[in-house]
């Protein structure tokens, strides 16, 4: 699994001229599923989420999670992140899960979400096209691939 995940001062996710999700304070996440991802993956990458420390303290240190900051959660499922774009110029998505695989997992971590942290969880619409806005803080972006992530502990 991919993940981009952006400290935000707000966001939100329209389908079709209707919100489906906004949040002020927290993070937004963009969440890619790749072939092969398991439940295990969505769990971990769920933990980590909730407990990452990307919000300052009265210090200006990076030292709280959204949980600490009483902030809310926006994922939007993004296909796109299993891009391959390493031949010609049109990126491959051969990488990226069925969608019905897909959408297990991504429905799956934000059930892993939701068990571990008590403020908002919104979502946009799993494969819809979603017009996606948000007010990056700092900018603060964040790169999590459970490939890399688990293989090194």
């Amino acid at each position: 699994m991919r993940a981009v995940i952006q400290r935000v001062r707000e966001a939100s996710v329209t389908v079709e001229g209707r919100v489906t999700g906004q949040i002020g304070q927290g993070l937004a996440v963009l969440l890619g599923v790749l072939e092969g991802d398991t439940r295990e993956e969505a769990a971990f990458l769920a933990r980590k989420l909730v407990e990452l420390r990307i919000f300052t303290d009265e210090a200006d240190k990076m030292n709280r999670s959204v949980t600490d900051v009483g902030g809310g959660v926006l994922v939007i499922s993004q296909f796109t992140l299993g891009a391959d774009c390493s031949h010609g110029r049109r990126p491959s998505f051969i990488r990226a899960a069925r969608p019905d695989v897909a959408n297990e997992l991504y429905e799956y971590f934000l059930e892993c979400v939701r068990s571990q942290f008590s403020g908002p969880v919104e979502t946009g619409v799993f494969g819809a096209h979603m017009d996606f806005r948000l007010w990056n803080d700092g900018p603060v972006t964040i790169l999590f691939d459970t490939a890399e992530m688990m293989r090194k502990g």
